[in-house]
C-alpha cells in the first residue's frame, strides 16, 4: 500500500489505528467450544516460500555475528537458534558452557533461561482458565487468602486480580535484582510476606510495572488451583505434550555434561556465580533449557498465526496463544528505531508473559528476555513471517545477541516476505461491481450492493457528480488493479487511467449479505506521482 493515494492513505491509517489491538476479554466461554464457521474464508499465506532457503544462507554471516558479539562482550558461550514454522532451521553455538572444563556451548546445553520462564507460567493460569478453573478477573485473595489484607495506597484501589498479575499491574513495585535472589524461596517465605503487608508504587490497574513477586504468587495459585506443585503442573500439561523432555526445574536434575555454568565479568576475569536452587519464586524464572527444547515451545507460540480451522490441539487453544501475546496498557516510544538505526516510533505492551513491540513499519514482533546471575537469555518471534529467533548465554544481566545486527540480517539481507491476505470472495465481487457502478450508475445495482447508510451520508446527486469529476479528469480506463484487502470486509485498489490513475478505497457492513457503507474515491494525475 506504499503508492497508495495519501487522501486514502490516511482514512486507511485512521481505520487501523482505531481497529487494531483491541483488548482481548478476560474470560471465555468454556461450556462453547465449537461453533459455526465460514466454509469460504482463506487464511493468509506466503506467496513464495522459500523462508529456509533464505534463512540458511544467512548462516555464516549470523556464525560470525555471534562469535564477534560473544568475543566483545566477554561472554564465555552463546548458544542460538532460528525457527521457521515448526522446525529448527538454525542451531549453532559459541565459546564455552563451562570455563573449568573447557566444555563447548552448544544447541543441546542446558541453560538457565530466567524470566523467559514466566510465559509458561501466563501459559499455565490461561489454560486453567480456558478449563473453567478460574477466572482472570478474579480477586487473587479468592486464592490466596494471605492476600485478603493487603493496605493499598489508596480506598478507590481495585483489589489485585489475576490478571493484573499476568500483566504486571497489580501495583507492585519494580522488583528487580531483588526478586531474582528470591529464586529458592519457600512458599512459606511468600505467603508470610503477603500476610505481613507489602508496599505498593500504584494502586493495582493504573499501570505496568515488572514485577517477579507477582508471578511467584501465580505460580501459587497455579499449585492451589491444581493440587499439585506449579512445576510439575506446568512440565504435565505443557512441557511434555510439547516434546520438551530436556527442560528442568532444579539444575541438579539436569544430566552430567549439559549444565551451562554461570559467570560474571569482574576485574577483567570471569569468576564463578553460584547457582540457585528451585523454589517459589521459580514460576518468575526458574526454568532450564537447551535451545533445541526451547525451539519446540516458539513453534507452539507461532502456530497461533493465522488464525484458521485446522484442528486445534496444542496444550491450550490458538486463540488463547494470541490472547497471551496481545499487548495491555500499551505505551508508545516515539524515539524508537528499527533493526537499520531509522526513526520509527513503536507501540509496546506487556501481555501473558510475554512483551509485543508493533513499530512505524508496521513489524510486529513478541518475546521477552531473562537475566539471572551467571545468565542471560531473550527470544522474539515475528507472527506475520512464522519465524523465531532465540539465543541464551551464560554471563550475568547480558543479552545474549545483538538483535538489530541479526534483524537486519533476517529482514534485509534474507529479504524474508509476510503473510498476504488473500481477497475473500465478497470484497472481490464488491470490487467488481463497484468499477461498473461508477461507471454506469444502475440503479438495480445500487438497489443490490449500497447499504441504507450511503445516500444518507451524500446525497446520490452529490455522489455521482464528486465520480463523475473524477473520472473526466481520469481519462480513458486502461485496466482494473488487483484488490488489497484489509481484512474480510475492506480494501483498496487502483484503476489505471489515460491521465494517471484512480484510488478507490471501500468498506462493508456487517449484514449477511454484506453491502458497501464507506466508498473514497481520489484521482492522482501522473503529473502529481
Amino acid at each position: 500500500m506504499k503508492n497508495f493515494p495519501s487522501h486514502l492513505f490516511y482514512l486507511v491509517f485512521g481505520a487501523l489505528l482505531f481497529s487494531c489491538n483491541p483488548k482481548p476479554t478476560s474470560d471465555v466461554d468454556t461450556k462453547s467450544t465449537t461453533h459455526l464457521f465460514s466454509d469460504t474464508y482463506q487464511k493468509p499465506f506466503f506467496e513464495q516460500d522459500d523462508r529456509v532457503e533464505r534463512i540458511k544462507k544467512i548462516a555464516p554471516e549470523l556464525e560470525k555475528l555471534m562469535a564477534d558479539y560473544a568475543k566483545s562482550r566477554n561472554i564465555p558461550g552463546i548458544a542460538y537458534g532460528i525457527v521457521v514454522d515448526n522446525q529448527l532451521v538454525i542451531s549453532f553455538a559459541t565459546g564455552l558452557m563451562n570455563l573449568e572444563q573447557k566444555s563447548p556451548a552448544s544447541p543441546s546445553a542446558s541453560f538457565r533461561i530466567a524470566s523467559m520462564s514466566k510465559s509458561f507460567t501466563a501459559m499455565a493460569i490461561v489454560k486453567l482458565r480456558d478449563e473453567g478453573k478460574l477466572s482472570l478477573s478474579d480477586p487473587v485473595s479468592k486464592y490466596i487468602p494471605e492476600m485478603a489484607n493487603l493496605k493499598y495506597l489508596t480506598q478507590d484501589a481495585p483489589s489485585i486480580a489475576i490478571e493484573n498479575l499476568l500483566t504486571m499491574t497489580s501495583g507492585f513495585p519494580e522488583d528487580n535484582p531483588w526478586g531474582d535472589r528470591q529464586l529458592d524461596e519457600s512458599d512459606q517465605m511468600l505467603m508470610d510476606m503477603m500476610t505481613e503487608g507489602v508496599s505498593f508504587s500504584n494502586v493495582p490497574s493504573y499501570e505496568y510495572e515488572y514485577s517477579n513477586t507477582g508471578y511467584a504468587l501465580l505460580g501459587n495459585i497455579i499449585s492451589r488451583v491444581s493440587g499439585m506443585p506449579y512445576q510439575e503442573y506446568i512440565t504435565q500439561n505443557i512441557l511434555l505434550p510439547l516434546g520438551m523432555e530436556q527442560t528442568y526445574w532444579e539444575y541438579d536434575q539436569v544430566p552430567p555434561g549439559q549444565l551451562a555454568i554461570g559467570y560474571r565479568w569482574e576485574d577483567e576475569e570471569w569468576k564463578l556465580e553460584p547457582m540457585l536452587h528451585d523454589g517459589s519464586f521459580g514460576a518468575m524464572g526458574g526454568l532450564i533449557t537447551s535451545i533445541e527444547d526451547f525451539s519446540k515451545y516458539v513453534s507452539f507460540h507461532l502456530s497461533a498465526w493465522p488464525p484458521r480451522s485446522d484442528v486445534d490441539d496444542g496444550p491450550i487453544r490458538r486463540s488463547s496463544l494470541r490472547e497471551m501475546q496481545t499487548p495491555q496498557f500499551p505505551r508508545l516510544n516515539a524515539n524508537a528505531r528499527n533493526f537499520s538505526g531509522e526513526p520509527c516510533p513503536a507501540i509496546s505492551g506487556y501481555g501473558y508473559g510475554l512483551g509485543t513491540i508493533e513499530n512505524c513499519d508496521g513489524l510486529k514482533r513478541v518475546g521477552h528476555g531473562g537475566a539471572l546471575p551467571g545468565f542471560g537469555s531473550n527470544y522474539v518471534f515475528f507472527p506475520e513471517y512464522g519465524i523465531g529467533i532465540m539465543a541464551f548465554c551464560n554471563l550475568t544481566y547480558t543479552s545474549p545477541y545483538p538483535l538489530n545486527e541479526i534483524g537486519k540480517l533476517v529482514f534485509e539481507t534474507a529479504g524474508l516476505k509476510p503473510r498476504q491476505l488473500p481477497v475473500s470472495d465478497i470484497l472481490r465481487e464488491r470490487q467488481e461491481q463497484l468499477t461498473q457502478l461508477i461507471q454506469k450508475w444502475d440503479t438495480d445495482l445500487e438497489e443490490k450492493i449500497l447499504a441504507e447508510n450511503f445516500y444518507l451520508d451524500k446525497s446520490r446527486a452529490h455522489r455521482i457528480q464528486e465520480v463523475q469529476g473524477v473520472l473526466e479528469q481520469a481519462g480513458a480506463i486502461l485496466s482494473i488493479g488487483e484488490l488489497s484487502p484489509q481484512n474480510q470486509l475492506r480494501g483498496g485498489y487502483k484503476i489505471q487511467t489515460q491521465n494517471g490513475e484512480i484510488g478507490i478505497f471501500f468498506t462493508l457492513t456487517p449484514e449477511k449479505d454484506p453491502k458497501v457503507q464507506q466508498l473514497d474515491i481520489l484521482f492522482l494525475s501522473k503529473e502529481s506521482e
